[in-house]
């Protein structure tokens, strides 16, 4: 059964205090997705390998440790996980970013995939799946799928706020997935928001509601 990892560091919580506010304006919104995702960053890559080396300082020789060559991919799950981005990256400027776009087919209730761009040598990285909400699990675990799919042999889930709802059916459909969230909130609502959680992220993020 995959962990479940849930932040509970003042600085995220602070933020995520702020982030859930109905009253915080777009721009701010904006911002507190990124540097919560760049805060939660640190955890999600505890475990890379690190390997030893020596480096030269202005006094004398260090042995130092640096991560061992692994290679990452972050891949937002569109578009509200494009807000999630910019704060990995800034963490990690050399990995990778890949694209899942989704939609829901009004039948069939399931997720179909309308964009999946990623990097060429995708099988041969480490993924970490990113989306602010984990309300049904229903887009996450077709992300995933697709990403098995694609050859990804290691992949984590990172999103801001998740609900039960959404971790029963990722530990369900993909044990091997460790997840991280900032939030473990109470349930989904008839409409499938997450209570209480934020809203909609995307029209946060995009200020477009």
């Amino acid at each position: 059964m995959s962990k479940v990892c849930v932040f509970d560091h003042p600085l995220i919580q602070h933020k995520l205090s702020i982030l859930r506010d109905k009253s915080t304006s777009v721009k701010e919104f904006r911002e507190l997705v990124s540097e919560i995702a760049m805060l939660m960053c640190y955890e999600a890559t505890r475990d890379l390998p690190l390997e030893e080396i020596t480096v030269e300082t202005p006094v004398a020789p260090a042995k130092c440790r640096r991560i061992s060559g692994k290679k990452l991919a972050v891949v937002p799950i569109l578009r509200a996980g494009l807000g999630m981005v910019d704060g990995i990256v800034s963490m990690m400027p050399n990995v990778k970013v890949g694209h899942v776009g989704l939609f829901r087919d009004p039948a069939t209730l399931e997720p179909v995939k309308y964009y999946f761009k990623m990097p060429p040598d995708i099988e041969e990285r480490d993924a970490i799946i990113v989306d602010p909400m984990l309300a049904t699990g229903g887009s996450a675990s077709a992300a995933v799928a697709f990403l098995k799919e694609a050859g990804v042999k290691h992949i984590k889930l990172m999103s801001i706020i998740g609900a039960p709802e959404g971790v029963k059916r990722m530990q369900e459909d993909h044990p091997d997935v460790d997840i991280y969230v900032a939030a473990l909130d109470d349930h989904l609502n008839e409409h499938g928001y997450i209570v209480p959680g934020l809203g909609d992220a995307g029209d946060r993020i995009f200020g477009t509601k």
